[in-house]
């Protein structure tokens, strides 16, 4: 096996870890939209406000993650 392919070998695999952490991020914030969505109705507005503001800053979170490995692998 050529350097170049164990190289790409690496990366392949390296990226593939990368993107499987930002899949489980959305599926960490997914889950807890249901939980939200759940204990809504039984909870004050100013802590559903709470709750969904958590839920932007994962978003934003996960997004400038995702950015950041794309760009990472990009090059």
């Amino acid at each position: 096996m050529s350097r170049k392919t164990i190289q790409n070998t690496t990366w392949d695999e390296e990226w593939a870890q990368d993107w499987q952490r930002i899949v489980a991020v959305y599926d960490g914030i997914d889950k807890l939209l249901v939980a939200f969505k759940a204990l809504e109705t039984d909870l004050p507005y100013l802590r559903v406000l709470a709750q969904h503001q958590l839920i932007l800053n994962l978003e934003k979170y996960a997004w400038s993650l995702q950015a950041l490995i794309i760009s990472k692998y990009r090059d």
